[in-house]
């Protein structure tokens, strides 16, 4: 038996009327953001932080700029991660491993009978590679509509992620979904819609300890106390190599949707690109003379 029970919370934080309802995970999503637009801001307006080259006094972007881009980065989250969770799980996960998992439920082929199974992110299925490629698209895009400097817009974002990694993975916690392998820790909890009812690791608030709280810290000393943002690509080469490290390592402790690869999830194969794209961003930032970063990527 589970030493800590699970708590058991309705998912549903306010039924409204018939199917439409307030749910802890939109609450979570919406919180991540707005706090995540709230210190971006404070960010831009702390003057302290823009001091030093490149930057000289003037800050990569106004607030205006920032509101703007929070309705992008919405847009990259949801429609990035649908599509991704469609792509890497529903389509390639279950085509390679049909019957691997609960989540695949006859996809890849069901996509193509119910169409509607597509954007039915309601019913569960969201990326955060997937929303994190759509972020990044969305940043790209953004920057080059506004002229502003691609880099630093890009660290500002890295900078305030983990807040809503954070708030997702409680929520996942929540809804008693991803959870992690059976275990005989003393923490070890009974998760009610997973099989066997055995005790397994609550993997969700490894992850939002370690991807929320650890590297929100990381970045925000780096910034503040080793003045990351003064050489621009920085802080999100670290964030992606940060995320895509402590991602495979929580793969060992939480199930996987589905069998992908001997001894490596899917989970862990999409880190590893991260962590690869994490390298490869650094270079950039090293590469270059921090004002050569900073400049209008178009």
């Amino acid at each position: 038996m589970a030493v800590i029970p699970y708590p058991q919370i309705d998912p549903v934080l306010l039924h409204i009327w018939g199917p439409i309802a307030i749910r802890w995970y939109a609450i979570a999503y919406l919180t991540g953001l707005l706090l995540g637009w709230w210190l971006i801001v404070r960010m831009v307006q702390q003057a302290s932080l823009w001091a030093n080259p490149p930057f000289n006094g003037k800050a990569p972007a106004t607030p205006d700029d920032i509101g703007d881009l929070v309705v992008w980065v919405t847009l990259g989250v949801v429609l990035g991660g649908r599509l991704g969770w469609v792509i890497f799980y529903g389509t390639f996960l279950c085509g390679v491993s049909p019957h691997g998992g609960a989540a695949c439920q006859g996809l890849p082929m069901g996509f193509l009978t119910n169409p509607l199974r597509i954007i039915a992110a309601w019913d569960g299925g969201m990326s955060f590679h997937g929303a994190a490629m759509g972020v990044i698209l969305a940043i790209i895009l953004f920057c080059r509509r506004r002229k502003l400097a691609l880099f630093p817009i890009g660290d500002l974002i890295c900078a305030v992620q983990p807040i809503g990694q954070f708030f997702g993975r409680i929520a996942n916690f929540i809804n008693g979904e991803l959870w992690g392998k059976p275990s005989d820790a003393p923490w070890a909890m009974v998760f009610p819609r997973a099989p066997g009812g055995m005790p397994r690791h609550p993997s969700q608030l490894y992850e939002a300890a370690l991807e929320g709280i650890l590297l929100f810290a990381v970045l925000q000393i780096g910034i503040r106390f080793f003045r990351w943002q003064d050489r621009p690509g920085l802080t999100s080469g670290v964030f992606l190599i940060g995320y895509g490290v402590v991602r495979y390592i929580v793969e060992f402790f939480r199930e996987p949707d589905a069998p992908f690869l001997p001894g490596v999830s899917m989970g862990q194969a999409l880190s590893a690109l991260f962590l690869i794209g994490g390298v490869v961003v650094l270079w950039f930032a090293y590469k270059n003379p921090p004002a050569e970063n900073a400049k209008d990527p178009a």
